[in-house]
Order: C-alpha cells, then sequence, then structure tokens
C-alpha cells in the first residue's frame, strides 16, 4: 500500500518554495485531527515561530485552495474551516442560535445528487457544505 503523500511532499512536488513558515502552516493542517480556522492555524505556527504574520496563512491558505489540496467551509458570520481534501469528505450543520457545528457524512447528499443528474443532466461536485438551521437543542 503507498504511502500518502503529505501537503508538504505534494507542494514540493509542484516546484513551490517551501518556507519555514509555509512549512509550520502545512503541519498544523495536517497535525489537526478536525477542521482548523486560519486563527488556530496562525496560534500553532505562532507557538514554534512568534513573528509569523497572519496574512502568511492566508496566503498559503489561498494556495492550498486554488491548488485543491484544502476544502474551505463558510459557517457563516465569517467563520470559516479548513481541512485537507483527502481527509473523509464530510458536510455541516450548523445551528443559528448556539453556533454548534455537527458534522454529516457525503452520502446524505446522494439522492440529490442523482436527483440533479436524472432531472437536469446536472453533474454537481459537493464538497464542503454548511447546512444552516437550529439544532434540536435550541429547537426544545
Amino acid at each position: 500500500m503507498e504511502k500518502k503523500k503529505s501537503l508538504l511532499d505534494i507542494l514540493r512536488q509542484k516546484g513551490y518554495r517551501l518556507t519555514p513558515q509555509r512549512m509550520m502552516v502545512l503541519e498544523a493542517i495536517e497535525a489537526s485531527d478536525d477542521h482548523i480556522s486560519a486563527e488556530e492555524i496562525h496560534a500553532s505556527a505562532r507557538a514554534r515561530y512568534p513573528y509569523i504574520n497572519i496574512s502568511t496563512v492566508y496566503r498559503t491558505l489561498d494556495l492550498l485552495k486554488e491548488k485543491g489540496l484544502v476544502t474551505e467551509t463558510d459557517l457563516g458570520g465569517g467563520r470559516y474551516l479548513y481541512h485537507p481534501v483527502g481527509k473523509a469528505q464530510h458536510h455541516h450543520l450548523v445551528c443559528g442560535k448556539c453556533g454548534k457545528v455537527r458534522d454529516i457524512d457525503a452520502t446524505v447528499f446522494q439522492q440529490l445528487r442523482d436527483e440533479l443528474k436524472n432531472k437536469y443532466g446536472f453533474n454537481a461536485e459537493f464538497e464542503h457544505i454548511a447546512v444552516f438551521g437550529t439544532c434540536k437543542n435550541c429547537e426544545g
């Protein structure tokens, strides 16, 4: 079984310059067991290198999104989370009242994907989707 390539390996293979700051951003993303915000990435990198600027984090995230290596999920209210593309695909339920985010399996959208294909001839690409509503605790 072939070892999965890291984001670092992929960028190196594509000929991108790998500064220590960029490597810290990549390591923070890959070390996260869950989605991670730019601010969390910045805090992780800053613990090792106090002079790293948040703009370095955003530029690296922009590059990774452009190259299809990370997904960006808009959770509303200016909150964005990032996730390596290679990790399990899933979507999110976001409570508009308490802000709780719950992951849901990607298969939930399979019926919709099939229906869009059959009825409209449209091949929908569902990456990371945030569905907004109210959780059962807030619905009360």
